[in-house]
């Protein structure tokens, strides 16, 4: 269930924020004052640590002057924001901020700048500080589409210039909208320029979360398998058609396949886990705890996510924009394959599901991500369309605000280990023979075909793509990078 902050939260905890906004916005400041303000304010109110923060305790300042003094110590508003964490990198690993808005409300929805060529990057065996880079997957209708790019391809320069791990940034993702890629042999780790050099463009793109839908017949085994990429409201209608065809089809097995699913909504992580069920209409996915203002000020039933046989999407308006039964499949037992990529959105999928059904995972760690966020903007109540929405920036905040757990109050910061935290097997990618996503050519996917079929773990030689660090990925580069986020809504 899509998850909204009530009108009696905007009502208690806001009411003073409106009379400070009000006697701020009578005051002359700068624009920059204004924006320090939106994010303490922001911070104060809803950040999950807020009282670990000396700076954002309710007494911190005692009038405006002492306040001002205090952030203009700070060179931009990130630098201010980044202050306010606890423990960043350590115990607060994932809250951000932006500077367009706009930008992180597209990527919400799988809208960004891109030329469709989805990647990971990854340390030489026998270097340091070289890195290369592997295509994942390509979007359809892209720029990279058009230019034959493929799964599998690997490169190592930009521009002519060697990846390292201190100027990929710049190269891969910075202004540029045209770029080079310069491609390579694989030898083992250690690429070599193969003489085959590609321009791309970036344009911007809605990606399909939806990647690959489609049934296996293994003997008498009807296997569903689906390539879900991001947890995007937009897609749910699309998620649930996929689900109407597995059910149409009569399969006893699915497959999720996680691996590249950095997060993303709560509420389509809960259609998800509803699909895949269906016998625990109504009982408990998962539960949120957020800080201590939050929750003294709305019922406990707010803070929980239930298992639910209905699609019911709003807009900011509260407008209904999707209506529709979830097609559920009543499994008992759901194989997911994961990587170092899956995180957030898709470990709830995992979490929550492992309360009620037997749960398998083939692949690697997982990332660990626990929390979520929400959206805070600069207007009287911290959103989008909330009054008085300051239009002289487009700095918004994705602070962390809750910690979630499935209906055991478990979860797992640490991550989820295929055969450790849960049965399954270990298994990396390996990035000189990636195969066909959806086909048996797929390591990954082949592997979990057989443990479906056979029972049998197996031992396999993995050594070639563990001796190897992933470092970035693509989508780390977006806004949401392994966001999970719950919607404000007035």
């Amino acid at each position: 269930m899509k998850k909204h902050i009530a009108s009696l939260l905007l009502s208690i905890i806001f009411i003073t924020i409106s009379c400070e906004k009000k006697e701020i916005d009578s005051l002359d400041v700068p624009t920059s004052d204004k924006i320090n303000k939106f994010i303490w304010t922001g911070m104060n109110t809803y950040y999950l640590w807020q009282k670990d923060v000396p700076v954002l305790a309710d007494n911190r300042f005692g009038n405006y002057e002492d306040f001002y003094s205090y952030f203009r110590g700070f060179s931009s508003p990130e630098t201010a924001f980044y202050s306010l964490l606890n423990q960043p990198g350590v115990v607060d690993r994932f809250s951000v901020m932006v500077d367009d808005y706009v930008a992180l409300e597209n990527s919400f929805q799988g809208i960004s700048l891109n030329s469709g060529m989805e990647f990971g990057l990854v340390r030489y065996v026998n270097s340091s500080t070289q890195i290369f880079g592997y295509v994942r997957y390509v979007l359809p209708n892209s720029d990279a589409a058009n230019k034959n790019i493929s799964r599998g391809m690997i490169f190592n320069t930009v521009n002519g210039t060697q990846l390292t791990d201190s100027n990929f940034g710049n190269l891969l993702f910075g202004e540029n909208s045209v770029y080079t890629i310069g491609f390579a042999n694989y030898n083992n780790g250690n690429p070599t320029s193969n003489g085959i050099s590609i321009s791309l463009t970036k344009t911007q793109l809605q990606e399909n979360p939806i990647a690959v839908s489609k049934v296996f017949t293994e003997g008498t085994k009807k296997i569903g398998y689906l390539m879900y990429n991001q947890f995007s409201s937009s897609f749910d209608g699309e998620l649930n058609t996929a689900f109407a065809n597995f059910k149409a089809e009569n399969i006893n097995e699915l497959i999720v396949d996680l691996r590249y699913n950095g997060g993303g909504s709560v509420q389509s992580a809960t259609y998800l886990g509803s699909m895949i069920t269906g016998q625990f209409n109504g009982q408990l996915y998962s539960k949120e705890v957020w800080n201590s203002k939050v929750l003294s000020a709305l019922p406990a039933s707010r803070f929980v996510n239930n298992f639910t046989n209905q699609i019911r999407n709003v807009d900011s308006n509260g407008n209904v924009i999707l209506n529709q039964s979830i097609n559920s499949l009543g499994l008992t037992k759901v194989y997911f394959i994961v990587s170092s990529s899956t995180a957030s959105a898709s470990e709830l999928v995992i979490n929550s599901l492992s309360a009620y059904i037997d749960v398998q995972l083939v692949g690697n760690k997982t990332v660990g991500k626990q929390v979520g966020s929400i959206t805070l903007y600069d207007s009287d109540n911290l959103l989008r369309n909330g009054p008085n929405l300051n239009t002289n920036h487009t700095y918004a905040m994705q602070p962390i605000v809750l910690e979630i757990s499935n209906k055991d109050n478990e979860n797992h910061p640490e991550g989820f280990t295929p055969g450790t935290s849960l049965p399954g097997v270990l298994l990396s990618e390996n990035f000189g023979n990636l195969g066909v996503l959806g086909e048996r050519s797929d390591p990954l996917l082949d592997r979990t075909l057989t443990l479906i079929t056979t029972g049998a773990k197996g031992i396999f030689d993995t050594k070639t793509s563990l001796v190897q660090e992933e470092i970035f990925n693509s989508k780390l580069a977006t806004p949401t990078r392994n966001n999970m986020y719950v919607e404000v809504k007035n």
